[in-house]
């Protein structure tokens, strides 16, 4: 073969173009859009994939063997608790999540994103973050800042201040506004408070994300509380994301499949309707949140305090408890994870309570009066969690927070659990819903697949060891498996090890 036929069987894009900085080699390519696996070569050139296909003549500054590995694009987390550790330089690398292959995360959910939303956004330009990341403003701090802990519906002053700081929010580049409507203060603003300040995030451009005000029986029930931010949706005209889907409870166990048809039924009425997931049957949350009723925090800690002690109060406060722990399963359920008392870590309420003789309410009060603990509550059924999981709208999400598994393994044990393991759904479905769908429902531009033209938020992992490995009892243990994952063109973890790479970006609304 002469030089002249050779060059007929090179990519015109690889002949037109200028040598690549990496090329993945020999893998086996799942490129986020739902579609089966295929063999593919991917050419990236600074922070962007410029060509998928038979890349045998390309030359690059590195190539990397990928034979017998998964690539795919990066997982996006819709759901992380880092805004913390991506503001402190100890821990900005964010490795718990480029250990599972997430390469952006979104923070700020459950109506907790901060105020200043154009500055935190700043801060980790400046100081570099190990991921890409963006960002929600929060409805409860801005109900916060503007009223306090009060459970008084707002003046029309405050509630146009309230949307006025929803507003500047977006526009410094929030991609929306989080709720987290279980949660004081957050619970005592009605729906239509919510929606107002929800079309001021439209106006913008913006999305709107909830932690649902209930997920179980507290107040208005699972169906009722999907059904008020089917109205939010309706109401303010606004994509509507509901966070870590769940039934949270015996008592509405099964109600997956009804709040399943009311979404599907919203979603063709042409409502966007998405929602995300973590694959664990526990979920996490505080002692505070999961037993003392909405109405005991109003004013704050101290009038909690105060509430705990007044032997007018106290009785009615021990009754909804006891109906609350009762939803959770019983003490046996909860599992604390976190707190100022490290002696309590690892240990059931149960047993706290039996070590102190003493009913575990009033174990539990004691351990709210003394600083709070957080906590993994033991009370879904793997029915729902597979029933939620199957469904097209429904995308990957770790909620990821301290004490709790799915910080460090959410992505990996559903590829481990419920790919290889319990084959509840495919490869290509799974990495889907962890990349392209979220993308997609989240406004995140050219992110998500791998195409031409898309920044190289990359990985490359082994099927056969890919898995979690933290566990309640050792929660912070990196996952296994991912070989290589690339942040924008930068590679962050090569061979399995982190490189010390800050290549994730701030990303604002789109």
């Amino acid at each position: 073969m002469n030089f002249r036929s050779a060059l007929l069987l090179v990519p015109a894009v690889l002949l037109a173009q200028p040598q690549l900085d990496l090329l993945l080699r020999g893998g086996q390519i799942i490129d986020g859009t739902g579609a089966a696996a295929r063999a593919a070569d991917i050419g990236i050139r600074g922070d962007r994939i410029v060509f998928l296909g038979d890349g045998s003549q390309a030359h690059a500054r590195r190539v990397l063997d990928v034979h017998g590995l998964v690539v795919s694009p990066g997982f996006i987390d819709p759901h992380a608790h880092v805004t913390g550790d991506l503001s402190n330089p100890s821990a900005n690398a964010n490795e718990a999540y480029l250990y599972q292959g997430v390469t952006t995360v979104v923070t700020g959910n459950d109506g907790q994103g901060p105020l200043d939303s154009g500055a935190t956004l700043d801060r980790w330009t400046k100081q570099g973050v190990g991921t890409n990341a963006a960002l929600y403003i929060g409805q409860g701090t801005v109900r916060r800042e503007v009223m306090g802990m009060s459970d008084a519906a707002p003046t029309e002053e405050q509630l146009a201040r309230m949307k006025s700081l929803v507003a500047r929010g977006v526009r410094e580049g929030a991609i929306g506004m989080s709720t987290g409507l279980y949660y004081a203060p957050g619970s005592y603003a009605k729906t239509d408070e919510v929606i107002e300040l929800a079309r001021a995030a439209a106006a913008q451009g913006g999305i709107y994300d909830s932690h649902l005000r209930d997920e179980d029986s507290y107040t208005i029930g699972l169906l009722g509380a999907i059904r008020e931010a089917i109205e939010i949706a309706r109401q303010a005209r606004i994509p509507v994301h509901i966070s870590h889907i769940k039934a949270l409870g015996s008592e509405v166990w099964g109600q997956s499949t009804e709040a399943i048809r009311m979404i599907r039924q919203a979603r063709a009425e042409g409502l966007e309707i998405t929602a995300d997931q973590y694959p664990y049957e526990a979920s996490g949350s505080s002692v505070t949140a999961s037993l003392i009723p909405r109405w005991a925090e109003a004013g704050g800690n101290a009038k909690l305090l105060e509430r705990i002690d007044d032997p007018s109060v106290r009785p009615r406060l021990i009754e909804e408890m006891q109906a609350n722990l009762k939803r959770r399963g019983g003490a046996d359920s909860l599992l604390i994870i976190s707190g100022r008392d490290r002696s309590l870590i690892g240990k059931r309420l149960a047993a706290i309570a039996a070590e102190r003789n003493e009913s575990p309410i009033e174990a539990a009060l004691e351990i709210v009066k003394n600083g709070g603990a957080g906590v993994a509550s033991f009370n879904m059924s793997e029915p729902d969690i597979e029933n939620f999981m199957k469904q097209d709208w429904v995308m990957t999400g770790s909620d990821g927070s301290e004490g709790h598994p799915r910080k460090y393994g959410t992505f990996p044990r559903k590829l481990r659990v419920y790919v290889y393991e319990k084959k509840i759904i495919s490869l290509p479905y799974a990495i889907h819903s962890s990349s392209g769908l979220t993308a997609q429902a989240l406004h995140l531009r050219d992110r998500g697949l791998l195409r031409e033209g898309f920044y190289a938020d990359v990985i490359a992992f082994d099927p056969a060891t890919v898995a979690d490995r933290s566990t309640y009892e050792h929660p912070n243990v990196l996952a296994a498996g991912m070989r290589f994952v690339i942040v924008n063109g930068k590679i962050a973890i090569d061979e399995g090890k982190y490189t010390g790479a800050l290549a994730g970006r701030a990303l604002r609304r789109q």
